[in-house]
Formats: C-alpha cells, sequence, structure tokens
C-alpha cells in the first residue's frame, strides 16, 4: 500500500478528528487489531459476535498510526490520530474507492453465479506471465474483502484482477463503487442465492451492475440464457461455443487430466491446452483468452499463462488417495456447480465406481426441496453409481435419482463424520470420490479425512 495521510482519510470517509495530527499517514489498513503493526489504520468492526471497537486502544499500543469510530469515546492518550465515522464498515468501503481512484492502471472485476474463482484465477495466470497482476487472495471478494484487496494495490503493480462477490440486491453497487474495473466479466447467471435474488432474473439484473460506462468492456458468456440478449452502456464482447461470437471454442477433446481445444477468432485458430477438465473451464480459459487479446498480450504468453493454471483450494482439485481418485470441490456449491463437478468426475478415466458425496445446496429458497430434487434426477441422468449425500434438503437429491435410475446407490446421513465413516468402508481401488456441499455444510472436512486416512 502506498502511504495516505490523515487529512486524506478524512477526506475520504467524511470523518471527524477527536484526536492526533492530520500530517500523519498510514501505510496499511486493518480489522483484526492482533494484525496490527506500526503505522497501520485499524478499522474495527461490529460482528455478531465481536466489536472491534473494544480493541482500539489495544491497537493504538500496537502502533497504529489512526483508528476509526463510529461510537463516541475519548481521546487515546495522544497515542494516534482517532476518527469518528458514521460506519466504519462504509467508510472501509469509501476510503477504498478512494484509494483505487489513484491508480490508473487497468482493472478486471469477475463475477458470475459459479466459475468466479477460476476464471479469476486463469486471468491472472495469463497476464502474468508480462504483468505484475494483484489478484483477490482467498474470499477476499465481498463488501469487506474486496476493499482490503484493493489497499493492497501500490505503484509496482501494472494490472488489478478482481472477484467480485454478492449474495443480496444491492451489494454490487456497492462493489462497483469500490472497484470501478475498467474490464467486467460475467461468467453465467443461475441459482445461486437465489433465495435473496427471487429469481434468476433478479441474478442477471444484479450482476449486470458490474461495470458501467461507454469506455469500459463486458466480457460474457454467450451461451449462458440469461446473458444472451443483455444490454449495457459499456461494449459487450461474447466468448462461447455455439454461436458466432469473435473468440469462439471447436473441437473440445480431454484426456485424463487435461482439456485441448480449438480457438477460433476472425483472425487465428489455435491449439489450446488447459490442465483441467469439463467444459466449464474451456469457458472460463474463453474468458481470459479475450481479455488477454484484446490487452496486446501474446499468443504464446496467453498459452503459457493457462498451461500455469492451478485450482484454488477445495475447488475442483483432482488428487490420488492411495489407489482412489478424489475430486475436492468442497468449496461450495450450486446446482450448476454441481452439474460442472460431475462432468469431472466422468471425464476422468478409471475403472471404478462413480461416488458422489454431496450435502445441502443452500439459499435456494422456498423451491429448495424442488431443486434438489431435479438435481437429483440429473445426477441419475450422468449415472452416478454411489449417492451418499448429508444434511436435510440433499435427502430430495437421493429421491430425485431413485425417481429415474432405481439401481442406483443411495445413502442419507445427518453428519459428516457418519457419512466418511460409511465412504471409506466401501471404498476400492480405481473409484472415483466427487465431494461437494455449499461452504455452511463443511464438507471439506470429509475430504482432510479421506487425504489423511488413505
Amino acid at each position: 500500500m502506498e502511504n495516505i495521510t490523515i487529512s486524506e482519510i478524512l477526506h475520504a470517509t467524511n470523518g471527524k478528528l477527536i484526536s492526533g495530527n492530520t500530517n500523519q499517514s498510514i501505510s496499511s489498513v486493518c480489522i483484526d487489531s492482533r494484525k496490527v503493526t506500526k503505522g497501520s489504520l485499524f478499522i474495527p468492526l461490529a460482528g455478531k459476535n465481536v466489536d472491534g471497537h473494544s480493541f482500539i486502544s489495544e491497537a493504538f499500543k500496537s502502533g497504529a498510526s489512526a483508528c476509526l469510530t463510529e461510537k463516541e469515546i475519548s481521546s487515546q492518550n495522544s497515542l494516534g490520530a482517532l476518527i469518528q465515522v458514521k460506519s466504519t464498515l462504509e467508510a472501509l468501503q469509501d476510503l477504498a474507492a478512494y484509494y483505487r481512484k489513484k491508480f490508473s492502471i487497468p482493472v478486471i472485476g469477475i463475477t458470475g453465479s459459479v466459475g468466479k474463482t477460476t476464471t479469476k484465477e486463469m486471468i491472472a495466470s495469463v497476464l502474468g506471465e508480462t504483468l505484475k497482476v494483484l489478484k483477490t487472495y482467498g474470499n477476499y471478494n465481498g463488501q469487506i474483502g474486496l476493499p482490503l484487496t484493493i489497499f493492497e494495490l501500490d505503484n509496482t503493480y501494472q494490472v488489478a484482477v478482481l472477484e467480485m462477490g454478492i449474495s443480496k440486491i444491492g451489494e454490487m453497487d456497492r462493489l462497483r463503487k469500490i472497484a470501478n474495473p475498467d474490464i467486467a466479466v460475467i461468467t453465467n447467471i443461475g441459482l445461486s442465492h437465489v433465495e435473496n435474488f427471487k429469481s434468476v432474473e433478479n441474478t442477471c439484473i444484479e450482476k449486470l451492475k458490474i461495470i458501467e460506462g461507454e469506455n469500459k468492456k463486458l466480457y460474457i458468456n454467450g451461451d449462458s440464457p440469461s446473458l444472451s440478449k443483455v444490454q449495457t452502456s459499456s461494449e459487450i464482447i461474447r466468448f462461447g461455443v455455439n454461436g458466432a461470437y469473435p473468440y469462439k471454442c471447436e473441437e473440445v477433446n480431454s484426456n485424463q487430466y487435461s482439456t485441448n481445444f480449438i480457438l477460433s477468432t476472425e483472425n487465428l485458430k489455435e491449439n489450446i491446452n488447459i490442465p483441467c477438465l469439463g467444459m466449464h473451464n474451456v469457458y472460463n480459459a474463453l474468458a481470459a483468452i479475450a481479455i488477454a487479446l484484446d490487452m496486446g498480450i501474446h499468443l504464446d504468453d496467453i498459452k503459457n499463462g493457462l498451461l500455469k493454471f492451478h485450482s484454488a483450494d477445495m475447488r475442483q482439485q483432482i488428487s490420488k488417495c492411495g489407489d482412489v481418485i478424489l475430486i475436492d470441490d468442497s468449496y461450495n456449491a450450486s446446482p450448476d456447480s454441481v452439474k460442472s463437478s460431475v462432468s469431472i468426475l466422468k471425464n476422468i478415466n478409471s475403472a471404478g465406481k462413480n461416488i458422489l458425496v454431496i450435502a445441502d445446496m443452500l439459499e435456494l429458497g422456498k423451491h429448495s426441496a424442488e431443486i434438489h430434487f431435479e438435481t437429483g434426477r440429473y445426477l441419475a441422468i450422468e449415472k452416478i453409481d454411489i449417492l451418499i449425500t448429508v444434511g436435510k434438503d440433499s435427502l430430495f437429491l437421493s429421491q430425485g435419482a431413485k425417481s429415474v435410475n432405481q439401481n442406483i446407490i443411495t445413502m442419507h446421513f445427518s453428519s459428516n463424520l457418519e457419512a466418511y465413516n460409511k465412504l471409506k468402508n466401501l471404498l476400492a481401488p480405481k473409484d472415483k470420490v466427487l465431494i461437494k456441499g455449499s461452504r455452511g455444510m463443511h464438507v471439506d472436512e470429509i475430504a482432510a479425512w479421506l487425504k489423511q486416512d488413505f
């Protein structure tokens, strides 16, 4: 982070100086008092269990140059600048928006119902061949995480690749104002968070708010039905398989752990290889290729960058556990992401059984049972041999699967441990196991136990 002064913080947050010197500066922003270092700005947030305001004194003692507060508190013995604001969360966001404007580098924002993280990693890997890239780490993609990512910018970076995740109506407006992307990607529109968005149409409307302006570019998956006819003030560039797109994929072939396809544009046809499986990853790669080519990146660098791509933790990571193949996609789950992961399970050539361990898909609202049932029907069509479900609504997955294929073996459990104990006793050499579930179901435990025991 580049230094900013107390005076700038006051201007950006519309804050009131309680104590301290406006000529002081800060060199980092922190929301965890345990991570405060000399020169930090500590921004206390009120959480469900802990209120950061309780640690302001501790932050000053740890070397903070300044602290924000939304509560009436006295001066902290002149240990640093104390600034009062209406809301510390809004101040965090406003300050990040102000800081973002200090940089003229291209900022790329990525959203979508599924595939955000993978697309972000592919774009960063491709651009990283020739540019210094700031990218979102972990799950720092929301109302708190995105501002903290912005504060990592400094004058050495040449491009920023930022994931922008939302779960409620109104959130994308705030994220756009913070990141102010020059380029944006919408990977697809599906049923994720439909409990809050109420419909796929509302989801699409909200995601489209990621970018606005005539001099900006929006890259969208042309094959996503909800995105096929969208309009916006920004230039739209479509990529996909089933249309006359400027960036199109042809002739897809997969082997055990990689996928090849032909990239077709107005000026070239080129063989592309990506070290991952599934058509959804072909779409993700097309987004990365389109942006990189439009930014003037050489095709050889793009191809090398794609080959260096690695899946993020708990996102379709393929590994061997003894003689069993594990696909750990335990980070989150929605109907669309389940279908994508199952396609990977099918593409891995192994003589063993296809086993899916799946927990509830959360935030599907009043139609959750119906959506689980229909997803179960899809699983049966895709020839899952054993379906192990965990939770409450996942029981409808089993029922849906059975309604299509009475021969599919289904088992339902109320806890991850019960499910794992059954799983480990039925595994045989060359079996393939896919682990999937919403983040709140913590099925990453099952993947960890499997790796530990096998």
